[in-house]
């Protein structure tokens, strides 16, 4: 593997970065890390290191990236909330996060960032769901994520096909709203649901995701079904509390 190393700008005049959450993933990290610079190398890096005890931080510093390195482990949810922030402080008007096990082809990041310039939403996901990508996985998760999907459609008043995508792209305004509000439980369709009745909105692009590059999930096949039933509560949850004014869209201030 080469070191080739991702240029990085200034943060006060870059316009995209790449938020990539890792933990433990000292061996997936630097092929990932030499695809970004190959395939979109006009983005700031920002990698999360959550808290891992391997040397994900190394080889962050090594490829060039910026380094959050946090001193505990914060979950998924935390550790994307910290690059989120960081984004935001530095004044980057667009945020693209991906996951740091290889899931998330960079060479599809700019199909996301077509869409977003296209459609004008404040959020993009790339799902694997949507025209002819294709995806392979346990027919017992598939059947989850769509039941999922079509729960948050509900709930959304919205077509959702992938709930569970970390693959993700948003503006400034709702990087605001995620910079002091994100979920850490439930991340993803916490998310969508949250933003979706502060008024935010979002839309799907079809991408082409693959298996990881190294580990397996940790969400077996009853796993899954456990995970469904606690996010839908969570879901459930979530509608039955008030909409903090202060995040809903149309008060967010003018940014720049």
């Amino acid at each position: 593997m080469s070191t080739t190393s991702i240029k990085n700008h200034n943060p006060s005049s870059a316009d995209t970065a790449l938020i990539i959450p890792a933990y433990n993933e000292e061996e997936a990290l630097g092929f990932l890390l030499e695809e970004v610079c190959l395939h979109v190398p006009y983005l700031d890096v920002i990698v999360v290191s959550d808290g891992s005890m391997d040397n994900t931080a190394g080889v962050a510093r090594r490829h060039g990236a910026i380094v959050l390195d946090l001193p505990c482990n914060l979950g998924v949810g935390g550790a994307v909330q910290a690059g989120f922030r960081y984004a935001f402080e530095n004044g980057y008007a667009y945020v693209v996060r991906i996951d740091g096990d290889g899931q998330h082809p960079p060479a599809e990041i700019p199909r996301l960032i077509a869409a977003m310039e296209q459609r004008g939403a404040d959020l993009v996901i790339g799902s694997r769901f949507l025209g002819d990508q294709f995806y392979t996985s346990t027919w017992f998760r598939c059947l989850g994520i769509r039941m999922l999907a079509l729960f948050l459609s509900l709930i959304c008043r919205n077509k959702v096909t992938d709930p569970t995508s970390g693959f993700w792209m948003v503006n400034r305004k709702l990087l605001y709203y995620f910079a002091h509000h994100y979920p850490t439980e439930y991340p993803e369709p916490e998310a969508i649901a949250l933003l979706s009745r502060h008024g935010f909105s979002f839309q799907e692009a079809g991408v082409l995701f693959r298996p990881r590059l190294t580990g397996s999930s940790s969400i077996r096949t009853w796993g899954t079904i456990y995970y469904m039933i606690k996010v839908g509560l969570a879901l459930v949850i979530d509608r039955i509390k008030p909409i903090e004014s202060r995040f809903v869209k149309s008060r967010v201030p003018d940014i720049p």
